[in-house]
């Protein structure tokens, strides 16, 4: 009985002592094995990707402008001298040809009144001299002289309607006169502004663009823009293009056609502008951050079963913020978009949403 008892306590003893033994190997086992998880699950990335399938791809220029009048004049006078009447209204649209102020023209028209006496007796005397010439009762020089007194009281007559024309502002097209800056009875000359006409119907749209897209923008090439404040998408078309590149800038001068119908947008604003000059459809197009530059070509990286995928691409068209991907990718496919520095071929990958 003893001996079995004593038996007992050395097995447990035993076992007491190898537990002791063993108990450091298995805790650094675990230590090691966690360590290990730990680490696979740091190494793998997190990113952000595109599920690409075929899009519209525009290719947009964007640009800022000026609106410009149709047509704009500062009013003034020819001829020095005073002013007699003004017949506009600040602010109101005057016609083509409506006359709008007139200067003292007392003198020139006393001028003319006398020419016009010389005038019909001139007529006269010449129609008589005419009948004695067909019946060779006077000579042809007589004759000739009589005509040419005729034809010189006619002559001074258009010069004085020309002077009487200076002293005259007449609208030279349809338009909305703005301020007036004189009144009656004002010594003006050539160099006095009157008052500014401008035409707002139609509007047009100035604006540079790069020197690249000069044999893309045409005649007839439709635009956008958006002025500031006004909740509205604007539709222009362009109707002339500079033939010259600013050697400064290195920019073309393009100008369009704005009708505004309703005269809703007045010349002088800032606009901003977008040009629409390409446009492919179902394109496959990613963002220009997600491509990877490398020897002889570009890459991305597309997700599958959890990891990084590096895949070679050709690209074609190319915008502000996209790019288009013709060989490499298919539609459905996962395109990683972010974080694309650290990744690795099969490097593991955690896909934020």
């Amino acid at each position: 009985m003893k001996n079995n008892l004593r038996t007992v306590l050395w097995i447990i003893v035993g076992l007491i002592i190898v537990g002791l033994i063993a108990y450091p190997k298995i805790r650094d086992y675990r230590i090691k094995k966690g360590s290990k998880m730990l680490t696979g699950a740091k190494q793998a990335a997190v990113v952000k990707i595109k599920v690409i399938n075929p899009e519209l791809l525009l290719d947009i220029i964007k640009s800022s402008g000026t609106i410009l009048p149709d047509e704009e004049v500062d009013l003034s006078f020819e001829t020095a001298g005073k002013i007699s009447n003004i017949y506009f209204k600040e602010g109101s649209y005057v016609k083509k040809g409506e006359l709008l102020a007139k200067l003292i023209d007392d003198d020139l028209q006393a001028q003319l009144d006398k020419l016009l006496i010389q005038e019909k007796l001139a007529k006269e005397k010449e129609n008589r001299q005419k009948i004695l010439l067909a019946k060779e009762a006077v000579s042809q020089e007589s004759y000739d002289q009589v005509k040419s007194d005729l034809q010189g009281i006619e002559s001074e007559i258009k010069l004085l309607r020309a002077k009487i024309v200076k002293t005259e502002i007449h609208a030279p097209f349809d338009g909305k006169i703005g301020l007036r800056f004189v009144s009656e009875g004002a010594f003006v000359n050539s160099s006095s502004q009157v008052a500014k006409l401008v035409k707002n119907k139609p509007l047009k749209i100035e604006f540079s663009i790069p020197e690249k897209y000069s044999g893309i923008v045409k005649e007839g090439t439709n635009l956008t823009f958006r002025v500031e404040d006004i909740d509205k998408l604007y539709n222009a078309k362009v109707y002339a293009i500079e033939p010259k590149v600013d050697p400064q800038t290195r920019t073309i001068a393009v100008r369009a056609m704005y009708e505004n119908k309703n005269e809703e947008l007045q010349a002088g604003r800032f606009v901003s502008i977008e040009l629409v000059i390409r446009e492919k459809i179902n394109a496959l197009q990613i963002p220009t951050e997600a491509v990877i530059p490398e020897m002889g070509g570009e890459k991305v990286f597309i997700v599958k079963m959890g990891k990084a995928k590096s895949t070679s691409i050709k690209t074609g068209l190319r915008t502000e913020n996209n790019i288009e991907i013709i060989e490499g990718v298919q539609p459905g496919d996962s395109v990683i978009i972010s974080g694309i520095m650290q990744l690795r071929h099969d490097m593991p990958v955690v896909v934020k949403e």
